[in-house]
């Protein structure tokens, strides 16, 4: 029971991830669109959703078996969610938005794996930040800057990447592996740049923060 209840926590994230990327294509991929993508997380932060890439940078702190369920059940969730999102709306729009995912997905499997794990890397930085500044700070101000921010500069968010994969889904195996190992890169990428900045976080922690 426990596992569902995490499961389900994460299908709520993903499903708002998606509605984020679905207000991102809806507006043509632009600089309002991509400020709008925050509604995602602060709905995600303000009702304590599990989103995976807003968890994975607390390893640096915490490991215990529970902290593992809840990060890859919550993970596992987030790809339902996102998926089932991205299928939904293709449904109820039709072709009135899907020429920018098609384009949007193709231009994510045309980057070089490392290209994908630099971006990955830096958007899971910008992750962190966003949620670590709302938990510590009480303040929506990291998000509000930080996800703007990733999408602009395309860095590559490892949830909303899923949707944009089934959003844009072409025909065949070949973009089906292609899409898998993508998204396994992406989350790795995210996974490292969490860790990675809050490990200098939780030196800071330790050391005591300079004023």
């Amino acid at each position: 029971m426990v596992i569902l209840k995490r499961i389900a926590s994460g299908i709520a994230s993903g499903v708002l991830i998606g509605i984020g990327g679905t207000v991102y294509l809806c507006t043509g991929k632009t600089e309002f669109g991509a400020v709008m993508f925050s509604v995602a997380l602060l709905c995600i932060c303000y009702k304590g959703f599990s989103l995976f890439t807003g968890k994975v940078g607390y390893l640096a702190h915490s490991r215990t078996k529970e902290d593992l369920s809840v990060l890859f059940c919550g993970l596992a969730g987030n790809v339902i969610g996102a998926g089932a999102t991205a299928v939904l709306v293709k449904i109820g729009y039709g072709g009135k938005y899907l020429p920018f995912a098609a384009e949007t997905a193709r231009a994510k499997l045309e980057q070089l794996p490392y290209e994908t794990l630099m971006r990955a890397f830096m958007c899971g930085i910008l992750m962190y930040m966003a949620v670590s500044i709302f938990k510590n700070k009480n303040s929506p101000l990291g998000i509000l800057f930080c996800i703007p921010t990733f999408i602009l500069c395309g860095f590559e968010h490892s949830i909303a990447d899923v949707y944009y994969l089934f959003a844009g889904a072409a025909e065949g195996a070949d973009y089906f592996l292609k899409a898998v190992l993508f998204s396994a890169l992406a989350v790795a990428g995210n996974s490292a740049g969490a860790v990675f900045i809050a490990l200098f976080d939780k030196t800071l922690v330790k050391t005591g923060r300079e004023e």
